[in-house]
């Protein structure tokens, strides 16, 4: 740190922070605590998709295995909670709802009911169906909009902590009466830390979040895939 007209002149970035106004520290806390939120979050969600991966590889690598759908629940019962069989569960249930002793129930290999569903309840299944997919997909999105979030404000904090760190700047100046370089420059050094620092945030948490978004959407894609799956093996095999 140099010394000029009696006053300490900041060289490094850290020196800018540690000698700047209480304006842009309390802008710069903020952005502190946005960029370990946003890490957190981001390392959060990688490993739940992760996990969901793992989940959904197994389930299908079990089900195949099942020569009908009431094998196939039988099976997926056995295995832990995850998105795939909370759907395939969610829709054996309402199905033996409406029509008791059906696959849920079933024993061994079950043998298709006489009387099969009728159009209007083949749509209330459906209906059960996107609305458990509906459910898995917003339980995966949990906490992904906060990274939009982060991703729009920080810059906007950190242009607010520029214009307060100029603004001191200017009236320091005014106040000491010296308008040359060497006034100037560490007040605007210091203003612009907090725009860095803005950035810094931003920049992970968009990218994180359109990645995540990506993930989500094949995600949903996937189940929804499974949902209408499990409504072509029930025609298939003669239950609707």
């Amino acid at each position: 740190m140099l010394l000029q007209v009696g006053r300490a002149v900041p060289t490094t970035p850290w020196e800018l922070v540690l000698t700047s106004s209480r304006e842009t520290k309390f802008v710069l806390i903020v952005l502190v605590v946005f960029s370990v939120v946003s890490w957190y979050l981001i390392f959060l969600k990688v490993w739940q998709f992760r996990r969901l991966r793992r989940q959904a590889d197994r389930f299908m690598a079990e089900i195949e295995k099942a020569p009908r759908l009431d094998d196939a629940y039988r099976v997926a019962m056995r295995l832990p909670s995850s998105p795939y069989n909370r759907v395939l569960r969610e829709g054996v249930h309402f199905f033996s709802e409406l029509k008791p002793g059906g696959l849920k129930s079933s024993a061994g290999p079950a043998a298709p009911p006489q009387v099969t569903l009728t159009i209007t309840q083949l749509e209330a299944l459906r209906m059960v169906l996107g609305k458990e997919v509906a459910a898995e997909r917003d339980a995966a999105a949990r906490f992904i909009p906060w990274l939009a979030t982060f991703g729009s404000v920080s810059p906007l904090l950190g242009l607010l902590g520029t214009v307060l760190g100029v603004m001191d700047a200017f009236i320091g100046i005014a106040v000491g009466g010296s308008g040359n370089i060497g006034a100037v420059a560490p007040g605007v050094a210091e203003a612009l830390v907090t725009t860095v620092m803005g950035l810094a945030v931003a920049v992970p948490s968009v990218m994180a979040y359109n990645i995540l978004v990506s993930r989500l959407g094949l995600f949903a894609g996937e189940l929804e895939g499974f949902a209408q799956e499990i409504i072509g093996t029930m025609a298939r095999e003669g239950w609707l």
